[in-house]
């Protein structure tokens, strides 16, 4: 199976922490985009002919700030380019001040089974601080909106002037609103953007403080029945997200819209950050793509390595010698030498023992450029 991502770069106004490609002060913009975006995915049909996809993920951006009507284009256009899996997972990011009743029954009426809802913290003057355009009562009031829908909420972790009793309140308030997925993210503070500033400054909390709220995050998110599927990816049983295992198993998927990746037949290929140059390339006839890389046999096996360890299933033995004709543990044999207080061996997988896998990066990068 494979997997299609759109995005909606559209946005009410830009987070302080928000290194995305989106536009805040386009959205006049949408209706010629949504045109070009479902163009796009005519021009790719044919090409696509063979594929069967089994999850459509709608991100941005925030994609519930464009008329819902344009959405409900959107997954019209899909299923008439592509083939789609019957139980298909179709996902949309909403956030919680720009939806409504009829948004929402215009979405299930369209095919949209889940909903990836971004509350980031219940303090009010946290959301404020970020740029957020909603607030706990907004969120509260989507949450009613989705009762007995798929939805998963994000937890930002790493926030300005924010604590432990933060995180495990906002991960209360996301469990017991419905939520059967939640995502902790750790606040990344990327050069450029205005939380940059604070972390030059030295007002986010530092690496040992946002470790010390993960493994709080972990243990709230436990006791409410979450269970970790990959670092930063907690659900209820059953309830994982279906596009995003499709990335860490390294499947395939393609993207459509501005800033698009796509990974089809080891090719990964990434389209314009430029909203014009999407525009002009789109309106002639011509694919959006500035970059292309035919992706070599170690660069597949070094994804392959990276992606499994950030999972609680790890990597599959058995998978990898498929793949790539070696025994990982015979190959590997130093490395795992070198990183055997931190790992889990058996014959099936190999794998980064649960308190670990937050520092995952400092042990899966023993396994790059290995000789």
């Amino acid at each position: 199976m494979a997997g299609i991502y759109i995005h909606i770069p559209f946005c009410k106004s830009k987070c302080s922490y928000c290194d995305f490609t989106s536009f805040p002060d386009k959205l006049c913009y949408a209706e010629s985009y949504m045109a070009c975006v479902y163009r796009e995915m005519a021009m790719r049909e044919k090409e696509l002919s063979n594929y069967i996809f089994d999850t459509v993920y709608i991100g941005g951006g925030t994609p519930s700030v464009i008329d819902e009507k344009y959405i409900a284009m959107l997954i019209a256009a899909v299923k008439k380019h592509f083939k789609l899996a019957d139980n298909s997972e179709i996902t949309i990011e909403i956030n919680p001040g720009t939806v409504s009743a009829g948004k929402i029954a215009l979405y299930e009426k369209c095919g949209i089974n889940r909903y990836s809802v971004g509350l980031q913290t219940a303090v009010d003057g946290q959301l404020a601080d970020i740029g957020r355009v909603h607030n706990l009562k907004d969120y509260l009031n989507c949450a009613k909106l989705l009762k007995g829908k798929n939805f998963s909420a994000d937890v930002m972790i790493g926030l300005k002037n924010q604590n432990i009793a933060d995180i495990e309140y906002t991960i209360s308030v996301a469990a017991k609103s419905g939520a059967s997925h939640i995502s902790m993210y750790a606040l990344t503070p990327e050069d450029g953007t205005p939380v940059y500033t604070d972390y030059l400054n030295g007002e986010l909390p530092d690496g040992d403080e946002v470790a010390e709220m993960y493994a709080a995050g972990v243990k709230k998110l436990a006791s409410f029945g979450f269970e970790r599927y990959e670092v930063s990816n907690f659900c209820k049983k059953g309830m994982e997200s279906r596009h995003n295992l499709n990335y860490w198993r390294r499947g395939e998927y393609i993207g459509f819209g501005v800033a698009a990746s796509s990974c089809i037949n080891d090719t990964r290929v990434t389209n314009t950050f430029d909203l014009d140059e999407y525009f002009k390339c789109i309106l002639s006839g011509h694919f959006a793509v500035i970059n292309s890389e035919k992706i070599d046999k170690r660069g597949q096996e070094e994804e392959f390595i990276m992606l499994a360890l950030r999972t609680s299933e790890g990597l599959n033995l058995k998978r990898y010698a498929e793949l790539f004709g070696e025994d990982f543990s015979v190959k590997y044999s130093r490395q795992i030498k070198k990183v055997q207080e931190y790992v889990e061996v058996n014959e099936i997988s190999f794998k980064i023992k649960s308190r670990f896998l937050f520092v995952q990066n400092s042990i899966i990068v023993e396994f790059f450029n290995a000789v």
